[in-house]
């Protein structure tokens, strides 16, 4: 199964591009995604331990879609604020809420993402061993930027304690990790960013700056195969494809893009979104005879 979807959901430069503005009465953005959508990535789990109850809503908010999945990043605090290590009541913060979205049949994966700075020396891997061993009873998918990771030694120790490799496309510096189609677990996952090179690593870009990047056909078709051989290997039951460049609802257009490349059929589109980006869009979506025939549901990728 090939599930797609963007990074979060909660972005108020959405409204009116991905939503509708003025959103009706009652709107809920998740559940409207989940129409669109088999993934969703949670952003809010890496700033902060999500709730039990929140967790259980997001489950019951999904539930007509029986094939979504949610894939969450792992607090920041066990991945960015390494100054000490982490304690007992953290890990008990952090399983809360993620442990009822894993209970519930619907936890893709624990992203475990680690910044560019995260080198691979000794007191790296040693942080890294003990965080995989402290929650080795989630889906663990590791994401990592630096090069000095590509080795074959990293690799066959994330396979043998079954955590999948977050293949990832970002701008592309000295000793940053380039492209790949690796698998390492059952968990296949392919993670881009954009290629917004100028703002990348300025320290004073906001995210908006940072992630402001549509990608263009030719750019995604790579990453379509990629993600295609991810899939055909035996060892692979799940592949997420998570598009980060949330701003403007620019990864809703590429998620969907892949969608069509992906299964060869073209897809339901938000009417704000098709409107916003009609010239993109309109080799992927569906005609406007068959998508006023048709009603919008979930539209999965495998």
């Amino acid at each position: 199964m090939i599930r797609i979807g963007p990074a979060g959901w909660s972005y108020d430069d959405w409204a009116g591009v991905v939503y509708p503005k003025p959103k009706p009465k009652g709107f809920d953005p998740l559940a409207f995604l989940a129409r669109y959508f088999d993934a969703l990535e949670l952003n809010t789990s890496f700033y902060g331990p999500i709730s039990r109850r929140n967790a259980e809503l997001w489950v019951e908010r999904t539930d007509f879609n029986p094939d979504f999945r949610f894939t969450a990043k792992l607090w920041r605090r066990f991945t960015h604020e390494r100054g000490e290590a982490w304690t007992a009541d953290e890990v008990r913060q952090t399983r809360e809420g993620l442990d009822a979205i894993h209970e519930a049949g619907r936890l893709g994966a624990v992203l475990v993402q680690f910044p560019w700075s995260f080198r691979n020396d000794e007191e790296n891997r040693d942080w890294l061993d003990a965080l995989v061993s402290e929650f080795s009873d989630w889906p663990l998918a590791l994401e990592v930027r630096h090069e000095s990771w590509n080795e074959p030694d990293v690799f066959a120790e994330l396979a043998e304690r079954g955590v999948g490799f977050v293949n990832i496309d970002q701008p592309l510096f000295q000793n940053s990790l380039g492209p790949s189609a690796r698998v390492t677990s059952s968990v296949g996952y392919v993670r881009v960013h954009g290629r917004n090179y100028r703002n990348w690593f300025r320290k004073t870009a906001s995210a908006l700056e940072r992630y402001d990047y549509l990608y263009t056909a030719k750019e995604l078709k790579p990453w379509a195969a990629r993600t295609q051989e991810i899939a055909a290997h035996p060892r692979v039951s799940d592949v997420y494809v998570v598009t980060n460049n949330h701003v403007r609802g620019k990864g809703v257009v590429n998620a969907m893009m892949l969608q069509t490349m992906l299964t060869g059929r073209r897809v339901h589109a938000p009417e704000a979104l098709l409107r916003e980006y009609r010239d993109t869009l309109g080799p992927y979506v569906l005609p406007p005879e068959e998508e006023a025939a048709e009603a919008p549901g979930a539209s999965p990728a495998g």
